[in-house]
Formats: structure tokens, sequence, C-alpha cells
């Protein structure tokens, strides 16, 4: 973040006024904004022709739309270059992107621009929004609530500051903090699914004014996917193959980052479709402080400074074939439960999992520490399976208990040979296979307190598995062994 900041700084400096970024992609003369209407629409599509004869040659039909290019607003004339608009500065950028896609993975789908104005906010039309820009995202209260209820529906929504503008690009961050307040933006950690959907992409080139030698995203998570992502360097000059002379002080992905970055942003946007339409149903939570029923165990998820909301949805299937597959007694809804504020009273059960880096407060770990003490299980799942959450959930597990370490559990211990299903032959999902080849036992470990399990960790997602839906680049447990380990998991909390 502090080299976004010298960068921001660095290029404001460079260019005293956001207009000065408002320029064709060459040295042009400046001319006057003009506005945009907030209403602009566009012409309807042609009324059906004549039908054509039998001899008559037929037109390939025309590709899904996957993308859609928000208009976003004012245009300018230039003497030398033509007409210029805010959200097309890059008028090729969406094509290129889409035949270098369609050319890696075997997949033709089209483009179109959006209009808000008429922009019903459903992801199935257009599972991919795309708005570009160098200066300040200029969108009316409407238009900003079309744009949370599309992501909020499933949608992905992606901003790209198409030269490196740090006036595009405060104004977005600025904007979704009021849009999506309790969702902040993260940066992708290296290992996200994100940045190796389709090729690995572990480091980036620039066309000029490199920052780094990393790529740089920033996003915000519904649910275990990337609702929004926001790109701070040019994607779209590297799609477009542009060289942007008339900003020297650009910063944007070259011609070849750019396009794998492409393709990865491609195949997420289709691989995490399906899961985004899923974990946007509604899910009813139990009141955080309501007491939990006496005989049934209840699912209590804990909450951090942290996304701990990885798989809206997963608690719930999960449960529901508890309650028609085991003995003990479960509420059917999971209970969202802040440690630092609830003492976990009464409680036998507590999930927590996460995408990245959380810590809980002195509080918490005092409150934690007695619910273990009094019999409680805690159960931590790495969401996704990425370092960045392993890395947090060690240390902070190192500070709740810091006389006793994580140790694996063995094959032959009662969670898996005394539960509610046999977990016989373990099934990974592909990325969880090849990180771990030779694995034939679940991957789990585990502090004992007084002879039990008081904690059970899984360095492997053992939730999202509970859905039924593809993850793809997740390192975790296929279906059928998720939900047996999880169903494992509940029985020994109720009887241990």
């Amino acid at each position: 973040m502090r080299t976004l900041l010298l960068l921001a700084l660095a290029g404001l400096l460079s260019a005293a006024s956001e207009n000065d970024w408002f320029v064709p992609l060459g040295p042009p003369p400046k001319a006057a904004p003009r506005h945009i209407s907030g209403g602009e629409s566009f012409p309807p599509l042609p009324l059906p022709a004549t039908p054509l004869r039998r001899s008559e040659r037929k037109k390939d039909p025309a590709p899904p739309k996957l993308v859609g290019k928000v208009v976003w607003g004012e245009t300018a004339t230039f003497a030398d270059s033509g007409e210029i608009a805010d959200w097309n500065l890059c008028p090729a950028d969406l094509q290129s992107l889409l035949r270098g896609a369609g050319q890696a993975l075997g997949v033709r789908y089209g483009s179109q621009s959006v209009s808000l104005a008429t922009f019903e906010a459903d992801p199935q039309t257009s599972p991919l929004l795309f708005v570009s820009g160098t200066r300040r995202l200029r969108m009316d209260a409407e238009q900003l609530a079309k744009l949370r209820l599309y992501v909020q529906r499933g949608g992905l929504l992606v901003f790209d500051s198409v030269a490196g503008s740090p006036w595009f690009t405060d104004s977005v961050r600025v904007t979704l903090a009021q849009l999506f307040p309790d969702r902040p933006l993260r940066r992708l950690p290296a290992d996200h699914p994100l940045l190796h959907a389709a090729v690995d992409v572990d480091k980036a080139g620039f066309g000029r004014n490199p920052p780094g030698a990393l790529p740089v995203f920033e996003a915000i998570y519904v649910g275990c996917r990337v609702g929004v992502l926001l790109s701070p360097y040019g994607l779209g000059c590297g799609w477009d193959g542009r060289h942007v002379p008339g900003l020297p002080q650009a910063v944007y992905y070259d011609v070849e980052t750019a396009g794998k970055l492409g393709v990865n942003l491609v195949a997420y946007a289709l691989g995490y479709a399906e899961t985004g339409l899923e974990e946007a149903k509604p899910e009813l939570f139990g009141a955080a402080d309501a007491a939990p029923p006496s005989d049934e165990l209840v699912f209590s998820q804990l909450t951090h400074a942290g996304h701990w909301d990885v798989h809206p949805g997963a608690a719930a299937a999960l449960l529901r074939r508890a309650a028609g597959t085991l003995a003990v007694r479960v509420s059917l809804r999971r209970q969202a439960v802040d440690p630092s504020k609830d003492a976990l009273t009464g409680r036998t059960f507590a999930w927590l999992t996460g995408l990245d880096d959380f810590r809980f407060d002195d509080a918490a770990i005092a409150n934690l520490r007695r619910f273990l003490a009094s019999g409680g299980t805690l159960v931590v799942s790495n969401g996704l399976g990425l370092a960045s959450f392993d890395a947090a959930a060690r240390r902070e597990l190192a500070r709740l208990l810091p006389e006793q370490a994580l140790k694996p559990i063995p094959a032959d211990h009662a969670l898996f040979s005394g539960g509610a299903l046999p977990i016989g032959e373990v099934h990974l999902t592909p990325a969880a296979r090849l990180a771990h080849p030779k694995l034939a036992a679940p991957l789990l470990e585990g502090i004992s307190i007084g002879g039990d399990l008081r904690v059970i960790y899984s360095p492997l997602d053992l939730e999202a598995g509970w859905t039924g839906c593809e993850h793809p680049m997740m390192r975790g447990y296929e279906s059928d062994t998720a939900l047996a380990l999880g169903l494992n998991v509940l029985v020994y909390a109720a009887t241990h």
C-alpha cells in the first residue's frame, strides 16, 4: 500500500488536474469536456428483417455477452484524434481481451455497452461488468445502487484505472467504501485463484513506470468469491496494445502481462459465476445474542476483522444433511458470534474461517480460552486453502494456547472412526491434489485438552464442498469427503 500511495502522490504532482489525464492515447490538443447525461441510452436493436430465402447465406450467431462495458462520464473532441469518452478511452480493449481469452480457453464470448439507465442489475445477462477511466468516477446514487445490487446478486464488477491514474483509482476506493462499508478492499494474495485460474501470473511487466514486479489487484469479497475487483494499474492499455505516449506518468501492464491477467479474469468470471448466484441466495442467521437451545448443537460462526463469511449457505447445507443423518440434534441456522463481545457461555461448537489476515483482540482470546476450558470445540477451516489465512490462523492459535502446538491428527483417531460417515478414500480438488500428491488421509491438525480434541484445524478448505458448487483453483476437499468430514466433526464436538 505504501507503494500505491507514493505512486498516487507522484501522479498528482506530475498531473495537477484530473483533466490532464483525459486525453486520447497519443499527444493531442486539449478540449473542454461535454457532459454525458445519466439517462443516456442506446438506439434500439434493429427490428426483424424480411426472412431470408433458403438460398441466402446466414450469418453466424452472435456469441453470448460475457462482459458489459459501463457508459459513464463525459466526452471531448480533439482536432487530431476525434471524440473520446471517459468510459471508452481504449475502444478495442474488451474485443482484444475476449479474442485472446477465446484462443486460450477455447470459448467464444462477446461484449456490449451498458447504460445504467436501463440496466436491470442481472448477472445472468452480463456476468462481468467493466468500468474504466482516468478521471474521477462520476455516477449518481441510483446508478451506484444498481452496481451494488448487481454485485450482491452474484455479478463481478471490475474497475480498471486504464492508465494508472490516481484520480480514477482514489475515487473508486471512496465510492466502494460508501457502497460496501462493511466490506473493505483487500489486496489479493499471490496464491489467489484469480491469479492462477488459467495461467500462473507470479510476476508482472509494465509498459512504463513499473511500480514493482508483482501484479496488483484490490478486491471486495462476497462470500468466497471476488465481487469487486480494482486494478490500480492499466489493463485496457495492454489489451488494446496502446503505449500512451501522451501520458508520461502513466502506469499500465505490458501486453504480455495484461493478456495473462485478462485470460485469468475471464476464466475466473466463468468459473465462479454459479458460485456467485448460489451464495447470493438469502440466508437466515440466528441472533448473535440469543441464548443457544439447550438440547441442540448450534453452528456458532466466529466473526473477526478479516473476511470471515467465506461460504454463505454452506453451514445450512451441512446442517440439513445432519438433521436427516445424525442422531445428534442440531439447529438448522448458524449464528454469527463476535468472540470479543460474546462469552460463548453454553456453546459447545465454534467455527472459524477466512481468506486473509485477521487478529483476535485480548477480549476474544480470553473468551475463547474459557470456551475451550469448559469443553467447547473450535474448528478452523482455511477458506480456499490460501497461505494468508493459514499464517494468520496458526499465529492466532499460538496466541490462544501458547503452551500447546498443533499436531497432525492420526488417521485412526476417533474423529474419523467414530463419526457419522466413514471417510474412506480422500478426494481432493485438483489444486489440492497438485499441492499434496501423496495425501491419502484427511489433512487435519489439532490440539487436545484433557484427552479430547478442543481445536481442529484444516489447512485445506473443509466447507466449500458442502454446497456442491465448483470453486476453481480452490485447495480443499471434494463434496463427498467434505460432507463426511463435516458431519464427523459435528458428531465429535457433540459427544466429546
